[in-house]
């Protein structure tokens, strides 16, 4: 008897907020693919972009380490690659970056010799790269290690990732949507102010959220921004496709902006395309409803090629229990607006629902999203 395919789900996501999405797939017989934006630009991202001019993988990496978590992977690999150096001082950081590039940290002494080298053979190309003035303080040995695998691999990051997976001994998919180095996001607000930069985009102050998106943009070193060949295989391969939960104008919109995307959803017929609406507001989308979002998505999806096809099939929005705004900490509560009219619009069945995580407020229920979208993969 033939084995039987496990269905095939593809997540375009950020960061934090699909964690638990992410969590509760794994726990459920599906491969699982997750898509990443490649213009990460605060952090530990930052100062390896700046300074070697290479793609971001922090997010990457970030993905990377929750695959590993939510498949029971706690070896010491994942260990070293989950570790952050110190934020002390710059002279503690160098040294003890140091004890794992010349091998004398407790975790890769015990580690086996193969193992063991090509992570010191990946950490010795990375410092060889950066240069002596490099700030390594409360840098992610999990991004040093990748970027020099990034490195020794012809800046393939495609191999740089296949590398680090077999390390780590992950068994899920993670893929930048772009393969480019240095792609950039930028935003232009309602008032025709521009904000260059993801970290600065997903940062707003309260006056400049409050002022609205209009629009946003990717740009690269070498002019365009196109689809990672591995992308495109997964979603010809995929039976359904999750877009968020995340912020919405830097981790999931701008995946539509990418060369060869939307095209590649589009001729995938067969799969569910499941929205996943956010649990609160946050500094990007303050004032806005999911309605709003939704219009969004939909006019870029038509300017990217979508043609007629409907980019979302289904929408799974947040119950609204309340008849005024109620917050959390700085953020109001998502609203839906009118969901039914966008969903008509758009050629999309509402799945209304109450995913919030009943122990933190303002987050997903991994386990009530996982759910739904399982009941909605096709028979």
């Amino acid at each position: 008897m033939a084995e039987r395919r496990l269905p095939h789900i593809v997540l375009f996501s950020g960061g934090t907020a699909c964690r638990s999405t992410n969590l509760a797939l794994l726990s459920r017989p599906v491969r699982l693919t997750r898509i990443v934006p490649a213009w990460d630009s605060g952090g530990s991202s930052k100062v390896i972009r700046e300074s070697l001019g290479v793609l971001a993988v922090g997010d990457i990496r970030q993905a990377l380490m929750t695959m590993a978590h939510g498949e029971g992977r706690a070896g010491d690999v994942v260990k070293v690659c989950n570790a952050r150096l110190t934020s002390g001082t710059q002279a503690d950081a160098c040294t003890e970056f140091a004890l794992y590039a010349e091998g004398r940290h407790p975790l890769l002494e015990r580690m086996e010799p193969g193992l063991r080298g090509a992570i010191l053979n990946y950490l010795r190309t990375f410092r060889a790269a950066i240069g002596g003035d490099f700030d390594f303080r409360n840098g992610s040995i999990g991004n040093f290690i990748l970027t020099g695998a990034h490195l020794a691999h012809n800046r393939d990051i495609n191999t740089a990732i296949f590398v680090f997976r077999k390390l780590c001994d992950i068994a899920g998919h993670v893929w930048p949507s772009t393969a480019a180095d240095g792609v950039a996001l930028s935003a232009t607000l309602n008032d025709g102010t521009r904000i260059e930069g993801q970290h600065r985009v997903t940062a707003l102050e309260e006056a400049a959220g409050r002022t609205g998106i209009r629009e946003i943009a990717l740009s690269a070193a070498g002019g365009g921004v196109p689809a990672n060949d591995a992308v495109l295989e997964s979603l010809e391969s995929a039976d359904a496709i999750l877009f968020g939960p995340g912020s919405f104008f830097t981790s999931v919109l701008p995946h539509f902006l990418v060369e060869g995307i939307v095209p590649a959803i589009a001729r995938n017929v067969h799969a569910r395309r499941i929205f996943i609406g956010n649990i609160l507001q946050c500094r990007e989308t303050r004032g806005l409803d999911l309605a709003h979002m939704l219009e969004v998505a939909g006019t870029l999806w038509r300017e990217r090629g979508g043609a007629e096809a409907r980019p979302f099939t289904h929408i799974l929005a947040n119950r609204q229990l309340l008849p005024f705004e109620k917050t959390v900490g700085a953020f109001a509560y998502l609203g839906n607006g009118a969901l039914e009219e966008a969903c008509m619009r758009l050629g999309a069945e509402a799945v209304i629902g109450e995913f919030e995580d009943p122990w933190q407020r303002g987050h997903h229920d991994g386990r009530a999203v996982a759910e739904v979208v399982s009941a909605l993969l096709p028979g």
